[in-house]
């Protein structure tokens, strides 16, 4: 990724989220657009309106650490949010930490199989590594040894079979891309991740709108149904992430 596409993704970002923010209860006057404007955000992150309206068109200025600190604060940005912004902005933020460069190993691609329930091993770009014989089982079209496309995201978007399995098919799409940007917000520069947002975007009108919303959650256990051949199934789900390889996580599935 280029530096003027990283400063048009980040000025994209904080527009959003200033959008999203609702209006002051001292605004005064008729408010012609939702949200915040630049000059409230500015002045509550103690900015200056113009530096704001450049960061925000995407142009070269310099972003000090605690500008966007105090722009985090003023947006009221969640911990993925914020971590999404300093991304962004190509910034250090303290609580950031530097993946090593391990490669995935034998003993990582049997973790699934230490589970009873259905497992599975992501890797960066949400492609299934691994997985054990029960996920292979509930997940059709996806995990089965019929499959050949062993990427989540593809599997929830362009496969119909996901979205007959999955009972809360919308709400569970939408809540994978914000959580999918989580990842993003880490590597925005990783090639592959782009062109598997692109290739998403051009071939899914669902994703594409989702990404456009700019939402970024960290992920979040709790009940997942699916529509089985079996029958209506609930499992309780729980994302592990791999302590040497924090962009490898394990998806479990416990009744």
């Amino acid at each position: 990724m280029t530096s003027t596409e990283r400063r048009h993704l980040l000025g994209q970002f904080i527009r959003a989220h200033r959008e999203r923010l609702p209006a002051p209860t001292h605004s005064l006057g008729r408010r012609r657009t939702p949200g915040w404007r630049r000059e409230e955000l500015a002045q509550a992150a103690a900015v200056s309106v113009t530096w704001l309206t450049w960061v925000e068109q995407g142009r070269d200025v310099a972003l000090s650490v605690n500008a966007l600190s105090r722009l985090a604060d003023s947006l009221k940005l969640t911990p993925a949010e914020r971590a999404s912004l300093f991304n962004l902005a190509n910034k250090c933020d303290p609580i950031d930490s530097l993946e090593p460069a391990i490669e995935l190993t034998q003993e990582m691609s049997l973790l699934p199989g230490q589970f009873s329930g259905p497992a599975y091993l992501l890797d960066q770009y949400w492609t299934a590594q691994a997985w054990n014989k029960p996920a292979a089982l509930l997940f059709d079209g996806w995990l089965d040894a019929d499959s050949y496309e062993r990427n989540l995201l593809k599997y929830v978007f362009l496969n119909p079979k996901a979205k007959t399995l999955l009972a809360d098919w919308p709400e569970r799409a939408q809540r994978l891309v914000a959580e999918f940007r989580a990842d993003f917000s880490q590597a925005p520069q990783d090639t592959q991740l782009q062109a598997l947002i692109n290739e998403l975007s051009e071939l899914s009108l669902a994703f594409n709108q989702a990404w456009q919303q700019q939402s970024v959650l960290h992920r979040e256990g709790g009940e997942r149904l699916f529509n089985h051949t079996q029958g209506l199934l609930r499992f309780s789900q729980m994302t592990l992430l791999i302590a040497v390889k924090p962009s490898y996580k394990i998806g479990m599935f416990n009744t």
